[in-house]
């Protein structure tokens, strides 16, 4: 059977180029052309289309399927329940297993999948998917989180009860703190629930192998442990199954969860023909999970020049009807929940719990991007309380190397928190309104207003994330670099299973190359599973991790390259460089063509960091995560305070990168999370009432764009961490936390509203109750 026609995906990267510089994307030309082939072009003659039929209810018991009606339509091969799947019924990320292939028995939540349909068209699919007769017992469906922590085996949505996780942090005594207190500010903060909102919808082509397994091509964040999860359920062994990544269009956490992969399997395996699927917006919407909604209560106390004494938190967590990974989730919200502040004693309460509301697992931030937003308008609170600028009561409680987070984890790298903010406060500001121009003004060209009622604002924002994964995950990456001449010039490949879903990944591999090898042509191969795991694209961890794994085989092919010129040449103080075998005492000596002639070198390598430890689950303490990394913002609004309109003029950014590998990546990384984390402070949010979906299309779910995002300054710092590669550190998903909190100070500042939610609608500008201490 031919190859599928798919993405070049990862192709050899062009021109020169090695870490530090910034050179073209192989990928660049071809998406911005519109020629880049995606998971949803991907095409095989003879191939079937797959069809999902998912529930119309948040909660309900299934009493019959008939799916007579659809076997009926002419072009259909195939309609599969529960009933079919091959192996185990249930799967899940981090172990957890709960989630049916297809419903059984009963739904948890609205968009749960029922059926599969395959029929020759994709409109036959749908037809046929429509004619499925489902029976179903309406039940009323469990939607408030505070409700089932309150009674988690009476509201409970899963057999092993209501609440997902509680993780504690006890630091000091609180009680006693409270009675010291000069000051005391308390907040009760929401979150909505934010949509990774990435343009390529769920896709992948399930193509059935002569041997009796299966070849999927899919867009993921992980192929290897989807492959732990399909194999299971599919009823084969992981070596019948092989998983080439398709290509990704965007993913921020949305891809880490199984979408249609063992649906598209169980198709192709039952009908012997290849199986596309591929989701449109509206059920793309009910494929993934999304970021957990939260509700928040703090309360902190100071000395009266704003130190801070205590702080007792709680933070509770929607995970919505399948566990996911809440679990995590709620330990990176506690372990995080008071931010990059020094606190002596300290309370937190994080909660995750089912629900029948939509499903939430990873998206860009994971956690604490909840937490961010609460602890940093509590430090609007206390300075206010304190008669302290806003920036100077963050400084005075800055963490710095050395300091000890909540979970007493030492922060043994630099992290020189109070300089990023007083860089920042020394930016330009922008100049004032020229409401002459009306693409200036809140509500633009709609002529909503010609500058009166609009003030302008002013709001900083702290964030601090953890890089790679936590609490004793055994997270690692392998790569193998394979080093040979072809047509008389030396070529390395380098060969990861690492999901590039946009970031940039590789541009970055072939960078490394380049680097350690010093050789110019370098090709990334296609991502797939017959390399080692590289773990997940997520917890901005590729370019620590995969990167890592890359310079270690690259360090490892050298070091053969460089024995093999010593025998050839005789001489032992040898390195290489820019194709060159160099001498250090005599200079260059021939080139790597020279030496390697018809030799090969290939090295795998797997790169793992530094161990860390669960949190103790009484007290929380623990050295949970792999590193940190911060990010400050400065956010300046002119807000329509008469109609609750907001037009964000200027965000300004200092973020630690420990290393800049592509300056033009990293920039690209810091606007789109910065982008991410305004739309969740002023537009973002599905809205759900009674566990139904409100609004599943990007025309009712808001997200920013070109008019929306402003003109960013940013002052990106290179302070190493000697426990990464490169001395680098994640740089993806700290702008999406400081961001938000950033822009909703701003347009408190303007109009001395509370605005404990986001994201901010005009009504809670208008409406809403003032801004009190």
């Amino acid at each position: 059977m031919a190859s599928p026609v798919r993405s070049p995906g990862q192709v050899a990267a062009p021109g020169r180029g090695g870490v530090g510089e910034s050179p073209l994307r192989p990928d660049g030309t071809l998406k911005v052309a519109g020629e880049f082939a995606y998971a949803s072009d991907l095409w095989m003659d003879g191939m079937l289309w797959g069809a999902t039929l998912r529930s119309p209810h948040p909660r309900a018991l299934i009493t019959s399927i008939d799916i007579g009606p659809a076997l009926a339509v002419p072009g259909v091969r195939a309609v599969l329940t529960h009933e079919d799947v091959p192996g185990r019924k249930t799967f899940g990320i981090d172990h957890t297993e709960d989630q049916p292939v297809l419903a059984i028995g009963q739904v948890r939540h609205e968009g749960e999948p029922v059926a599969l349909v395959a029929a020759d068209h994709p409109e036959t699919a749908r037809r046929a998917m429509e004619r499925i007769a489902v029976g179903y017992e309406v039940l009323a469906p469990v939607t408030d989180p505070r409700a089932v922590l309150a009674d988690p085996e009476g509201l409970k949505v899963q057999d092993r009860g209501g609440i997902t996780r509680h993780q504690p942090v006890r630091v000091g005594n609180v009680a006693a703190a409270k009675a010291e207190a000069d000051v005391v500010v308390s907040g009760e903060y929401e979150v909505g629930i934010q949509d990774q909102a990435f343009l390529g919808p769920e896709s992948g082509l399930a193509v059935p192998a002569e041997d009796g397994g299966i070849d999927l091509y899919v867009s993921t964040q992980w192929i290897h442990n989807d492959l732990k999860q399909i194999a299971p359920c599919l009823g084969l062994a992981e070596d019948q199954i092989h998983m080439t990544l398709a290509g990704v269009g965007g993913a921020f956490g949305g891809r880490e969860d199984l979408s249609m992969q063992i649906h598209a399997g169980m198709l192709a395996l039952h009908t012997g023909r290849p199986v596309k699927m591929s989701y449109n917006r509206y059920e793309s919407f009910f494929g993934h999970v999304h970021r957990h909604p939260a509700q928040m209560r703090y309360e902190y106390g100071a000395t009266a020049d704003g130190k801070l004494l205590y702080a007792d938190v709680e933070i509770v967590l929607d995970g919505g009807a399948y566990t996911s990974s809440t679990m995590n989730v709620t330990g990176n919200a506690a372990s995080l929940g008071v931010g990059p502040y020094e606190i002596p004693n300290i309370r937190i309460d994080a909660y995750g719990v089912y629900t029948n509301n939509p499903p939430c697992g990873a998206m860009r931030g994971f956690g604490a991007v909840q937490a961010c937003f609460a602890y940093e308008s509590m430090m609007d609170r206390l300075a206010a309380a304190c008669g302290l600028d806003p920036v100077e009561v963050r400084r005075r409680n800055a963490v710095t190397q050395g300091s000890r987070l909540a979970t007493g984890q030492v922060i043994d790298s630099p992290a020189p928190l109070a300089e990023m903010l007083t860089r920042l406060e020394a930016m330009p500001v922008p100049p004032p309104l020229d409401a002459s121009d009306l693409r200036n003004l809140p509500g633009g060209v709609a002529q909503t207003t010609h500058g009166e009622g609009v003030v302008r604002g002013v709001g900083y924002g702290v964030g601090i994330k953890n890089i790679c994964f936590s609490e004793g995950f055994e997270d690692y990456s392998t790569a193998r670099v394979r080093l040979e001449v072809i047509g008389g010039e030396a070529t390395a490949l380098v060969h990861t299973a690492a999901a590039e879903v946009g970031q940039g990944l590789v541009t970055v591999q072939a960078q490394i190359a380049r680097t350690e090898l010093g050789v110019q042509r370098v090709t990334i191969a296609p991502a797939d599973d017959r390399v080692g795991d590289a773990g997940s694209s997520s917890a901005s961890r590729q370019s620590y991790m995969t990167g890592g794994a890359v310079k270690a085989a690259c360090e490892a092919v050298r070091a053969e390259l460089l024995e093999l010129a010593a025998g050839r040449l005789g001489r032992a103080d040898l390195t290489v460089a820019d194709g060159k075998i160099v001498s250090r005492a005599d200079g260059v000596l021939g080139t790597i063509e020279d030496v390697l002639g018809d030799d090969v070198i290939e090295h795998t390598r797997e790169y793992h960091h530094r161990p860390t430890t669960p949190l103790d689950p009484v007290t929380g303490q623990g050295d949970s995560h792999t590193q940190l990394a911060l990010c400050v913002h400065r956010a300046v609004v002119d807000v329509d305070v008469e109609l609750g309109l907001v037009k964000v003029v200027e965000l300004a950014a200092v973020q630690d990168v420990g290393k800049i590998m592509n300056r033009t990546g990293v920039e690209g990384q810091i606007h789109g999370g910065s982008a991410q984390g305004l739309g969740l402070a002023l537009m973002e949010e599905i809205v759900v009432t009674d566990g139904l979906v409100r609004n599943p299309s990007f025309t009712d779910y808001l997200i920013p764009t070109i008019l929306d995002m402003p003109p960013m300054r940013l002052d990106i710092l290179e302070n190493p961490d000697p426990a990464a590669p490169y001395g680098l550190r994640g740089a993806g998903e700290p702008p999406t936390l400081s961001s938000t909190p950033a822009v909703v100070a701003a347009v408190r500042d303007a109009t001395g509203k509370a605005l404990h939610r986001v994201p901010v609608r005009p009504e809670h500008i208008v409406q809403g109750p003032p801004w009190t201490t």
